[in-house]
């Protein structure tokens, strides 16, 4: 699975295990709730997992991104129009 980090790159994520549908969860919950420091909390998880578990790809590969997550510094009300419904990752 390829993940784009938007303003870092890619990374190649073996296949996934739950967590990182977890942690979309957590985001998603964060921003119905509307608390920015359980946001903040939640989307520095989902895009730690991502840099932590995840191999960058180097600069002169050109792949196709299978999930591309928000930048780490995103605000609430602009989560607000991404994280709806389903959150980021399909099911």
């Amino acid at each position: 699975m390829i993940v784009r980090i938007p303003g870092e790159g890619q990374y190649r994520l073996a296949a996934d295990d739950g967590a990182l549908g977890r942690l979309d969860e957590d985001v998603l919950a964060a921003v119905e709730s509307g608390e920015e420091d359980r946001f903040r909390s939640a989307l520095g998880a989902l895009v730690g997992y991502v840099r932590s578990n995840g191999e960058l790809v180097g600069e002169d590969e050109l792949l196709a991104s299978d999930l591309i997550l928000p930048p780490a510094d995103l605000s609430l009300a602009e989560a607000r129009t991404d994280f709806s419904g389903d959150g980021l990752i399909p099911d």
